[in-house]
């Protein structure tokens, strides 16, 4: 073996280059007496200098070492911690809204939102090409987005147009493009196994089954992405909002290389679970709301009325059946609605009810012993108060009636002549006992109090305008509570409309019942309804005895009832009554001998003049005919009696 190599092969060291004839002689140094001087004296001090430069470095390690190690060490042990950490969140299932029959009303389901970075989408073509490739994902960029904007909307149908997809995909100028919304979580998750680059996250749904129905009641609830959960924005979402929601979970997870999705095997803690939100089940009858938003729509387009509304009580509780306005909106497509579709009239509109409101004058006379159904009220031409001379919907000259008679053919003049009797301080009185003027507290957000003018501000004139019921407004649910308490022989039960709350463990906890109000004994109560039987009568032989809302009427049943018709005033006409917009109500108690429901109606602006548009009578017969069959009410044991309503 060559001496110059190890035993294995590599060369021990490089050989010297040695001149051809002998080895090459080494140059002589030259000296200098200044530079040997130089070189000799400065070599210790740079010795001492480096060595003082070397513990100095050193001293300043130990020092940060002790630092780092002793005095900083939690901090930054927290610090790696925090880096490290990632906090999770588990979605709380929002509550569900039910009816009265347990029908869903509202629900949530879960879904997943799926993104997409573009711009690192098309990096990665560019990186990994050949096993994108080999994964049959495509030979060409274009062909891979084609593929997967194809197979998102092969998965999720419309609401994955493949075009859109594609624009999307493509859009390599932004680092983040949402895809998809509430898409199927097994759809999505076929989407993005298959594509990695595909970002999916949790979300909530909210779900409106039947679509408008109850949707004036109900509302409407969005997600947030901020908080991770569906908000109600409008109706009971937003007023039940925290009952609904729950409270979300969260989870402690260590991530690695900042990358959420790569949780580190072994390290969950400090875990929360979610906590789903309570139900909230209402007195509300699924099947009748839809009848009476159906059958309102119906009458609305049929009286040419601007809007109208409709609301169904139970004569002993005061539970809501029904609370239907036209034209109601789909929630589950919120946004093609503008702001001043998403009310609720029934609640928050108040109007001047008209001939509905003589039920106060018919309830103060019987209780104050002022008169008798059968009492003999003489009935002038018109009734003249300060300013203001009333006068009845249909001329006549000095005529007698029966105070049943005042009642079932609406005159205003025998009403005001009656209720000058009873007196404004008692009048006002029965007013604050039937509700009017306050809230009734039903519970659903925007509810007005209506108006009743104080008594220290009344004119000469306005007490000929309220027991007419004109100068004070109301809504649709107190028109509808005042019957409600002459059904209830005279116990007025604020009406309500949430019937309980289920917690998430089960447990149910029924809202209570609202004081009751006695607003007049159940003698009078009884009387009242009995007389305003006469509203519905219908005479073959003698129209004098026609009460006006005969057209109500339904065979088999006795039935009580207060038309009304109010003028509006116009604001063109400097505030003046119209003397063509008008508000038509309708107020109804089925039946008049053992009552269990009572109907408010209420249109505004119908083509006054007409059939349809004079009268909402013909509606509650429609109505109230089904209600009959819905509820299995049996049918009266007797007919009415027929009364005289004008003397001859």
């Amino acid at each position: 073996m060559p001496a110059n190599r190890t035993a294995g092969g590599r060369p021990a060291t490089r050989p010297r280059p040695v001149a051809r004839g002998g080895p090459a002689p080494r140059p002589a140094a030259r000296k200098s007496s200044r530079g040997a001087a130089a070189g000799v004296g400065n070599h210790p001090r740079r010795i001492v200098l480096s060595r003082i430069l070397m513990v100095a470095v050193l001293v300043i390690a130990a020092v940060r070492l002790v630092q780092v190690q002793g005095v900083q060490a939690d901090e930054l042990s927290a610090k790696a911690e925090r880096q490290r950490a990632t906090l999770t969140v588990q979605q709380a299932l929002r509550g569900q809204i039910l009816d009265r029959n347990g029908t869903q009303l509202a629900f949530s389901v879960e879904t997943r939102s799926l993104a997409i970075n573009p711009r690192e989408l098309k990096s990665d073509w560019a990186t990994h090409t050949a096993d994108f490739k080999a994964l049959g994902l495509g030979d060409t960029y274009e062909q891979y987005t084609q593929g997967m904007a194809d197979f998102f909307h092969q998965q999720l149908g419309d609401q994955a147009k493949a075009a859109d997809m594609l624009t999307k995909i493509r859009d390599d100028s932004t680092t983040y493009q949402l895809l998809v919304r509430d898409a199927d979580p097994v759809k999505a998750g076929a989407i993005t196994k298959r594509y990695a680059s595909i970002a999916p996250a949790a979300r909530q749904q909210r779900v409106y089954p039947d679509g408008t129905v109850a949707s004036n009641i109900i509302g409407y609830a969005n997600w947030r992405e901020d908080a991770k959960t569906p908000q109600g924005l409008i109706g009971l979402e937003n007023s039940y909002d925290d009952t609904l929601k729950g409270v979300n979970g969260t989870t402690t997870v260590d991530t690695a290389n900042g990358n959420d999705s790569l949780e580190l095997p072994g390290t969950v803690r400090d875990s929360t679970p979610a906590v789903p939100g309570s139900n909230v089940q209402l007195t509300l009858d699924a099947d009748v709301q839809y009848q009476a938003q159906k059958m309102l729509d119906a009458y609305k387009t049929a009286s040419g009325a601007a809007d109208g509304s409709m609301v169904v009580m139970d004569s002993k509780t005061g539970e809501v059946y029904a609370l239907a306005v036209t034209d109601g909106f789909n929630p589950n497509n919120y946004g093609d609605y503008k702001l001043d579709q998403l009310g609720n009239a029934a609640v928050s509109t108040p109007y001047e009810p008209g001939s509905v409101n003589k039920v106060v004058t018919a309830a103060g006379a019987i209780e104050y012993g002022i008169e008798q159904p059968d009492s003999v009220v003489d009935v002038a031409p018109s009734f003249k108060m300060a300013d203001r001379t009333v006068t009845d919907a249909w001329g006549h000259g000095q005529v007698q009636m029966s105070f049943a008679g005042v009642i079932g053919k609406s005159s205003n003049i025998g009403t005001l002549e009656v209720a000058q009797k009873i007196g404004p301080d008692r009048f006002v009185d029965l007013l604050t006992k039937f509700g009017l003027g306050q809230k009734t507290g039903i519970g659903l957000p925007g509810e007005s109090a209506g108006m009743v003018p104080p008594r220290s501000t009344w004119s000469g004139s306005t007490f000929a305008n309220l027991p007419i019921g004109q100068g004070l407004s109301m809504t649709l649910l107190q028109m509808a509570g005042m019957y409600q308490a002459i059904a209830n022989d005279g116990v007025r039960m604020p009406p309500r409309i949430i019937k309980s709350v289920t917690k998430p463990d089960g447990t149910v906890v029924n809202e209570p019942r609202p004081d009751p109000v006695p607003v007049v004994s159940p003698q009078t109560a009884r009387t009242v309804r009995d007389m305003m039987r006469a509203v519905m009568q219908k005479d073959p032989k003698d129209s004098l005895q026609n009460g006006t809302g005969y057209p109500a009427a339904i065979a088999g049943y006795q039935l009580s009832g207060k038309t009304g018709t109010a003028q509006q005033p116009d604001p063109a006409l400097g505030g003046n009554y119209s003397q063509t917009k008008y508000w038509i109500t309708f107020a109804g108690i089925l039946p008049a001998d053992n009552p269990r429901l009572v109907v408010g109606i209420m249109l505004d602006k119908p083509k006054y003049g007409t059939q349809l548009g004079s009268s909402a009578a013909p509606l509650f017969h429609q109505f109230g005919t089904y209600l009959v069959q819905h509820f299995q009410i049996p049918m009266s044991p007797t007919a009415a009696p027929v009364v005289q309503l004008q003397l001859p």
